[in-house]
């Protein structure tokens, strides 16, 4: 039976016979007790990766910005962010449920914020208004799709959260596709905030894992968070074997997934009924506006389906198809020719 052609996300990418060998080959030990050697190694590299004095392996990208979000914050805080961050609106609204913060959200541009709107935002020192403590960033923005916000926008912001006193975490779940199309390495993104993460299992191909990195500081406390979201793992070197081979392997390639997601769009940009122009497209996210009398996101989605291609619905009337190692050029001609077929009967 034929595979199907999933763009629901990179995080549908399977890890390859050389990382299953990897990963059954890993020295291993107790992370809790002893620490696992192929973890610390891992978050060694990592460190050296971001430009962070050190790192912490959790499950999950979600994990790893809520012990960031958890370092930096108290009770009653207020954490300034994107409105369409996704810390905000896909992390089950963590931020309330687990640090009883509060948000306020601004209109970014593509991604980026305003610097100036940012220091108007930040609250004054009085008794009746929350303590601004913390500003989120986000690279790539998935909301603008996968956008890489430009690095003198991106530090501008970070830099007018800093001069303010408040702490700047960066959401850098795709920071690795940002490097890859910028050309710009993660440590000059980092250079301005205060803690990040980083997904190992999305582009990178992990099967699990990200990492979130910070200062000696940060880290002490973050280690406190982890233990208490139950993020710290047993002979966790299974898991970190793959993120070595992830972070050390599948950076540069992932300009091949832009190159498959430029492709796709410009498909999928001569199929009556979809929306998208290629000149939007930067990474390996495509977003897609349905405009057809007969189906919304959701029912397309659901027919694409049926026909092997699986795609995300956002909203009412977007889908997002994401390209990574797992789909080639035959799934986008497939991809193309089902929308084709539906949106034409």
């Amino acid at each position: 039976m034929e595979r199907p052609a999933d763009f629901r996300s990179d995080t549908v990418t399977r890890p390859s016979a050389a990382m299953r060998r990897a990963m059954a080959e890993a020295e291993v030990g107790d992370d809790v007790l002893d620490g696992d050697p192929t973890v610390a190694k891992l978050e060694s590299v990592g460190a050296r990766w971001l430009g962070v004095e050190g790192t912490l392996f959790v499950p999950s990208g979600t994990m790893a910005n809520q012990i960031a979000i958890g370092v930096h914050t108290r009770h009653g805080d207020e954490v300034i962010l994107e409105a369409d961050a996704h810390v905000l609106r896909f992390e089950a609204g963590a931020m309330g449920a687990l640090h009883g913060v509060q948000t306020v959200t601004l209109k970014g541009r593509r991604g980026a914020l305003d610097p100036d709107e940012v220091r108007r935002t930040v609250r004054p020192n009085f008794v009746h208004c929350p303590r601004t403590a913390l500003l989120c960033l986000e690279q790539t923005h998935m909301g603008s799709g996968g956008r890489v916000v430009p690095l003198d926008a991106f530090a501008a912001a970070a830099r007018a959260g800093r001069e303010a006193g408040i702490a700047v975490h960066l959401d850098g779940a795709r920071l690795a596709n940002a490097v890859a199309k910028s050309g710009v390495p993660a440590p000059v993104w980092t250079k301005e905030v205060d803690s990040v993460s980083l997904c190992l299992s999305k582009g990178l191909g992990a099967p699990v894992g990200s990492l979130v990195g910070g200062s000696r500081a940060f880290l002490e406390r973050a280690r406190t968070l982890r233990k208490r979201f139950g993020g710290w793992m047993r002979q966790s070197g299974i898991l970190g074997a793959a993120g070595l081979m992830a972070l050390e392997q599948n950076v540069e390639r992932l300009g091949d997934d832009h190159q498959l997601a430029q492709d796709l769009a410009r498909a999928l940009s001569e199929v009556p009924g979809l929306e998208v122009d290629p000149a939007d497209v930067e990474t390996n996210l495509v977003l897609v506006r349905v405009r057809h009398r007969r189906h919304s996101a959701a029912s397309l989605s659901a027919a694409l389906a049926e026909r092997g291609v699986r795609v995300m619905a956002l909203g009412p009337d977007h889908l997002r198809f994401v390209t990574h190692m797992d789909v080639d050029r035959s799934h986008v001609e497939r991809a193309a020719a089902a929308c084709l077929e539906l949106l034409r009967s």
